[in-house]
Order: structure tokens, then sequence, then C-alpha cells
């Protein structure tokens, strides 16, 4: 069982560039190939996406519960360090460190984000052999 898919819209604008857009916000992002690979490194580069896209799949889903449940987690940020391979050129661990405030979290509700965290949709997606390395810091 499949939801409706979200639609985007990617342009190749030259210079190892790319402009990606989200049609149903028209929100962009443009992309750069990464030095070591060609590139200038002026924006985020396609596999910084996809390991940003994991810290930040964890923040919104644990941000739902969150919500839903009357907890505080405004401030949490998480710091992202991805780490690539070679033959194949590849993402083969991310580190993610996240970090709340200080606001008093239960030992049930660090245990339920931890859980939220590890599960989360680009969690699942990523292949297994893609070392997640997560830290949570209360």
């Amino acid at each position: 069982d499949f939801s409706q898919g979200t639609p985007f819209f990617n342009i190749y604008k030259g210079d190892l560039e790319t402009e990606c857009i989200h049609l149903t916000s028209s929100q962009s992002i443009r992309t750069d190939a990464p030095i070591d690979n060609r590139g200038k490194a002026s924006a985020f580069s396609p596999t910084d996406l996809c390991a940003t896209s994991l810290a930040t799949c964890m923040l919104t889903v644990m941000g739902i519960w969150a919500r839903d449940n009357d907890v505080d987690m405004d401030g949490a940020y998480a710091e992202i360090t991805k780490h690539m391979g070679v033959d194949p050129r590849r993402i083969v661990r991310i580190d993610v460190n996240l970090y709340f405030p200080d606001k008093g979290y239960s030992n049930k509700e660090k245990s339920i984000f931890r859980h939220i965290a590890d599960t989360c949709p680009v969690a699942k997606s990523l292949h297994p052999e893609i070392e997640q390395a997560i830290v949570f810091n209360w």
C-alpha cells in the first residue's frame, strides 16, 4: 500500500549544479558537487542532502510525537557528519548528534524519542550497510 508521492522537479543548471523544486510549495534548493568530486561545494551535495535528511526526518517525526503529547522539544537540533567511502564512492556512515534543550524529559520520553529516531522513515529507507551512529545529548 503506497501513499501518493510528492512531486519534485530537478533541473541541471550546468557546472555540476542542480536546482530542485518542490512543486507543491514552489520552494527550491540548489546542489553542487563537493570539492573532492570536481565541484565547488557552493551548496549541499546530493549525498549531503541524504545525510541531513536522516537528521531532519528524526527531528520532524519526534516533533510530531512531541506536539501530539504536549512535550516541548523546541530548540532541539542535530549536528551531522557524513563519511564517504571509495570504490564505490558512497556514504558509509552518518553520525547524528541530537541535542535537546534542558526540559526535564522523563526516562519514558527519552526512550520514545530514541525509538522514533531509530525507526524514522529515512532511517528505515537507507541501505543497511550505511552505519547510522546516533547520539542523544540531553
